[in-house]
């Protein structure tokens, strides 16, 4: 693959995702976008709980299975290792355009915040929940995450400086799921979709970060992270020993999503 066309690849895949992630944003808050989690016609409460479970799965089992390294060894024989990650993220965004797509309304509520202080405060942490995603991906290697660095330094090997865990990632370990779990929960108007929703994503992100991404990472970098582990909690900031500053190898950029 030339340089010119692994550059255009990702940047494409990387355009795909800023569209991908602020329709996202407007899915689960309920604005702007021309369909949301509560629109459409309401059908059988149990055909939409299955098709929006299938959704979910889908995207699950997508996310989990291409970023394991098991896997990446295996799929860098048919994609070309510079565009591996743009892959990844081309095929999350089809999975979540599927989602947003197909998604089936459950819209009775579950609760309903009629108080305009508490509506606003609930936005507001939801506005604070998608900014934590999206800053903490600056405070990693955010072109790394999404592809760009990589087809950029196209035939020349990754830059392994130190990577310091600074800002959010000296409270929680994966400050990008808890801005995720923010913005999912802060709704002034929680419907039953809208409950499933935020459910299964909780409890995959549980799963994948605790069973997945953290084996991964104890695997790769052995005492480093189990020290990092036992001075920083894993997604709620609850206080443990002081922290101080972390520095880990750059590689770990690559695993952080």
């Amino acid at each position: 693959m030339s340089r010119f066309i692994a550059l255009l690849y990702s940047a494409a895949c990387y355009a795909l995702f800023l569209v991908v992630f602020l329709y996202a944003v407007g899915f689960v808050a309920g604005v702007v976008v021309p369909k949301d989690i509560d629109d459409g016609i309401a059908g059988s409460p149990l055909l939409a709980l299955l098709v929006n479970t299938v959704l979910l799965l889908v995207f699950a089992l997508q996310h989990s299975v291409m970023a394991r390294p098991a896997f990446k060894r295996v799929w860098t024989r048919i994609v070309p290792p510079v565009a591996e990650r743009s892959t990844f993220v081309l095929a999350t965004c089809i999975a979540l355009v599927l989602l947003f797509w197909q998604w089936r309304p459950l819209p009775s509520l579950v609760w309903h915040v009629d108080a305009p202080a508490a509506r606003a405060t609930l936005y507001a942490l939801a506005v604070i929940g998608w900014l934590l995603v999206l800053t903490s991906t600056f405070l990693i290697n955010h072109f790394e995450l999404f592809g760009l660095r990589q087809a950029w330094r196209q035939g020349r090997p990754a830059l392994d400086e130190p990577f310091v865990t600074r800002a959010f990632y000296r409270i929680v370990r994966h400050p990008i799921m808890l801005g995720f779990l923010v913005a999912f929960w802060s709704a002034p108007d929680m419907s039953v979709g809208h409950l499933l929703f935020a459910l299964a994503t909780t409890g995959y992100i549980l799963i994948a970060v605790k069973y997945l991404e953290e084996r991964d990472l104890v695997r790769a970098y052995g005492d480093t992270y189990r020290e990092y582990q036992r001075r920083v909690p894993m997604l709620l900031p609850w206080p443990k020993r002081a922290a101080g500053t972390t520095v880990m190898p750059a590689r770990q950029v690559r695993r952080q999503a």
